[in-house]
């Protein structure tokens, strides 16, 4: 039986709901696509929001012929055999779901055939193409961001189950829309799944009634559904981060576990664990990032399934350390400075000086080498003017830090006030 979330996929850009800055009247995207002249492009955004959905009307609005290929179950073959086809069509798009998991080499076998354009590559992936894409191909693709469903965009959504389901013969009443919303969390698959869900338990009523307790019921009752195929992605490595974060390591192993029964991708789990080290652990334990780091190389050299073992042993380390979230707490204050602001000149004295010129213009002048001096520190200013004095980093009150700042306070005296 198709899923309602299928039945309802839109045909063209007029119904497709949502990513108005991208598609609407005038965006980017629609102009390049009612341009006919599309780039090679990667769909950035969250699961559940139209990337496969607005790949598909690419296609269909410019009669483009259309390869679909899943990172998860193909590989360099598919890929070139996708290539070897697609040299005797014109035009023929190869849209990539989950591109993420492609690793380097399947990537590289993309770059010639899109750089040629052979093919007009459409990826589609969850996560930062920053760091998931190789730069090589990321040069050569315009990076689209999808935003989650707004509420007016699933009530939207919702109405559209309505009318699918009065062409059926089946009244839907919708009394309440907490519940749906609450669990979709901006997912149009998981709302439309919700909504079957209910529908289909209590299709022999004349009036299916959707409330917060209609819902909440049937989507406890069938928790696995969702589980399966990643649907609740976000939401168990958000429970896996908070539980190291509250050093709960008896939480952070279940989400762990869950995870792993689910089939997710080892390294997007050691990649989390590595970012945790530093962002909520930093310098009270820095011994957390050498072996998040450790971890990270064991899952990439190992693979599943053994590699759960490293996976568990990190998770359980990152939960027990001393948190502290002191240094991510300092770049994100230094940056407020730098968008407030703006670019400050730095100033001549810690300027280089590699010629003449420069150092005729004072660059360099005054400058203090560290090692000249006692304890090789030397009191000067390092930031620019008009910051001076400014204080971004303070240290956390873990043992670790507090070594930290009293050497701090030892050398600065008054000037930062630790």
């Amino acid at each position: 039986m198709t899923p309602l979330a299928e039945l309802l996929r839109p045909q063209s850009l007029d119904d497709y709901i949502g990513q108005q800055h991208l598609v609407g009247p005038g965006a980017p995207l629609r102009t390049l696509i009612e341009s006919g002249n599309i780039p090679s492009m990667i769909l950035w955004g969250p699961p559940g929001i139209g990337k496969t959905t607005l790949a598909g009307i690419i296609s269909l609005t410019l009669s483009r012929p259309f390869h679909t290929l899943s990172a998860i179950s193909s590989g360099v073959k598919e890929v070139r055999d996708v290539i070897n086809q697609a040299q005797q069509e014109e035009g023929a798009i190869l849209f990539i779901d989950e591109i993420h998991r492609f690793n380097k080499a399947q990537q590289d076998s993309l770059l010639g055939a899109v750089e040629r354009g052979t093919i007009t590559l459409i990826g589609a992936t969850t996560e930062n193409p920053s760091f998931e894409v190789i730069s090589a191909l990321l040069s050569r693709c315009q990076v689209f961001v999808l935003k989650e469903f707004d509420e007016e965009d699933m009530r939207r959504l919702i109405a559209s189950a309505v009318e699918h389901y009065a062409r059926q013969g089946i009244t839907l009443e919708v009394k309440e829309d907490a519940a749906l919303m609450r669990i979709s969390g901006g997912d149009a698959r998981k709302l439309l799944n919700a909504i079957e869900l209910v529908v289909n338990k209590n299709q022999a009523l004349p009036t299916v009634t959707i409330d917060n307790s209609s819902v909440t019921t049937v989507i406890q009752q069938n928790l696995a559904y969702y589980d399966k195929g990643g649907e609740m992605h976000y939401d168990i490595i958000s429970a896996f981060i908070k539980s190291m974060r509250g050093s709960d390591p008896n939480g952070a192993v279940y989400w762990l576990a869950r995870m792993i029964a689910g089939g997710e991708d080892p390294l997007f789990i050691a990649r989390r664990m590595l970012i945790f080290a530093s962002e909520d652990i930093g310098n009270a334990n820095p011994n957390a990032l050498l072996l998040a780091n450790a971890t990270f190389d064991a899952v990439s050299k190992i693979g599943y399934p053994e590699c759960r073992i490293n996976l568990s042993q990190c998770a359980v380390y990152l939960a027990c350390s001393a948190k502290s979230n002191a240094t991510y707490m300092a770049l994100e204050n230094a940056a407020a400075a730098v968008r407030r602001w703006g670019d400050l000149p730095v100033p001549l004295h810690i300027r280089n000086a590699p010629t003449k010129l420069m150092k005729n213009l004072g660059y360099g002048d005054g400058y203090k080498y560290a090692h000249d001096y006692e304890g090789n520190f030397a009191l000067q200013e390092y930031l620019p003017q008009g910051l001076e004095g400014s204080k971004f980093y303070e240290p956390g009150n873990t043992a670790r830090e507090n070594e930290t700042r009293r050497s701090l306070k030892e050398r600065w005296g008054e000037k930062y006030n630790y």
